[in-house]
């Protein structure tokens, strides 16, 4: 009876001491629409946060992109959302901080390493709270077929008139299309063509954040001028361009057929393995030689944590981690194109994601012009944006007509211009 009544309570002891261990596991979800980054999740970043970090497990829940906006909501509204939630630039993002879905995170030490620009898109508009902590920005410019420069006898453009000249020659030798892009989609001629030249001509922050503050308008010279640019564009775009879709542009490219193409970093992980040449990238050309340069580094992604988490001190752990080094390193290199916002200088093993950033250390860096409180009203300045740059380029709309346009449909709505 008495060996019996040990062995109870001795295999009792054993199941409460094996419950609260198992009890001090939390497991922490991540909700993102990035379902394409599972793989990258699963292999390398959550064994890295769990290797370190013994007692938290972590999640990844992915949705469709087109559709996470609604069902982050339904289960926000449900109580079913996990821990952690990626965070998408800008207004959808404030809009669940303001709605209180997202908590103040402004004071995780990891901020530190991220600069004002860098925090910008996950911030109220005063600056005084940050309620995600930056993972990754893309950044604009030109990739380029450096076979097709090197058949030519071509050097990368540093200026305008060496961009054009370049253009010039590609177009005269006639054995590939001076540049691939299309007008159908429209938003390709604005994000990589206005938004990318423009940082130029307005200075970046410098003018985005005074067209913010009504101090400057789009009929200014400065924004101005990079429609000017770009009506210049179609001449060397190739027949047709008109109705090229973004995939048609992707398309010409990657088979041999363009030797510029406007980019955006993002689509370096996809190029790489659809072409069979060498490529190059070169930043957009300033006006003129020893000009200082501005490159657009655009806010994509970060992360933020559900304030109805019932884990907050682990997941705070984590998006600690996510303003570390190590992360910034390890997601950099494994998505080549998607840059970690950080202050840390990570090194990229692509060589083509390493001239993309490289950029960093010779240009300021700013983000596209349109996304920061100019876009809440109607007509929506991004969209409008997009077929502006699109008439200009085909000739169908000057680009003084198309800031009036621009301008006079922000003035509408928009305090600070009225």
């Amino acid at each position: 009876m008495k060996t019996s009544t040990f062995t109870a309570t001795l295999l009792a002891t054993t199941l409460l001491t094996g419950s609260a261990l198992m009890a001090a596991d939390v497991t922490l979800e991540i909700e993102s629409w990035r379902n394409d980054d599972l793989t990258l999740w699963q292999e390398k970043i959550i064994p890295a946060f769990e290797a370190a970090n013994p007692g938290i497990k972590v999640k990844f829940n992915p949705s469709a992109p087109a559709e996470y906006p609604a069902i982050l909501n339904a289960k926000l509204e449900a109580g079913s959302a996990g821990d952690l939630i990626t965070c998408k630039p800008f207004d959808h993002s404030l809009g669940l901080y303001e709605d209180g879905r997202l908590a103040d995170l402004s004071d995780i030490a990891a901020m530190a390493n991220f600069s004002d620009v860098a925090k910008s898109a996950w911030q109220t508009d005063d600056g005084t709270q940050t309620f995600c902590v930056p993972m990754a920005s893309v950044i604009h410019g030109f990739i380029y077929n450096k076979d097709a420069f090197e058949e030519l006898g071509l050097t990368v453009p540093e200026t305008e008139a060496e961009f054009f000249a370049a253009l010039d020659t590609i177009k005269a030798d006639g054995n590939y299309i001076p540049m691939s892009m299309g007008t159908n989609d429209q938003w390709e001629a604005a994000t990589m063509g206005y938004n990318n030249i423009g940082p130029n001509y307005w200075k970046g922050e410098e003018g985005r954040l005074a067209l913010i503050a009504g101090d400057q308008k789009l009929t200014d010279a400065a924004w101005v001028a990079p429609f000017e640019q770009l009506a210049k564009w179609g001449a060397y775009m190739g027949d047709g361009f008109e109705a090229q879709t973004y995939p048609d542009s992707q398309n010409l490219f990657t088979l041999g057929r363009a030797a510029i193409y406007p980019a955006g970093s993002w689509e370096i992980s996809g190029f790489n393995g659809l072409v069979d040449f060498e490529m190059g990238a070169f930043s957009p050309p300033v006006q003129n030689a020893g000009d200082e340069c501005y490159i657009s580094d655009h806010t994509d992604i970060a992360i933020g944590m559900n304030a109805a988490t019932e884990h907050a001190d682990e997941a705070r752990i984590f998006l600690e981690w996510v303003g570390s080094e190590e992360f910034a390193t390890i997601y950099g290199n494994a998505l080549p194109g998607f840059f970690s916002l950080s202050s840390f200088d990570v090194p990229m093993v692509d060589p083509l994601a390493q001239e993309f950033v490289s950029w960093r250390g010779k240009c300021n860096s700013t983000i596209r012009s349109t996304y920061q409180i100019l876009s809440r009203g109607t007509p929506n300045l991004e969209n409008e944006t997009w077929n502006a740059s699109a008439q200009v380029i085909k000739g169908e709309e000057t680009p003084a007509a198309a800031g009036e346009r621009l301008q006079a449909g922000l003035a509408s709505w928009y305090a600070p211009h009225q």
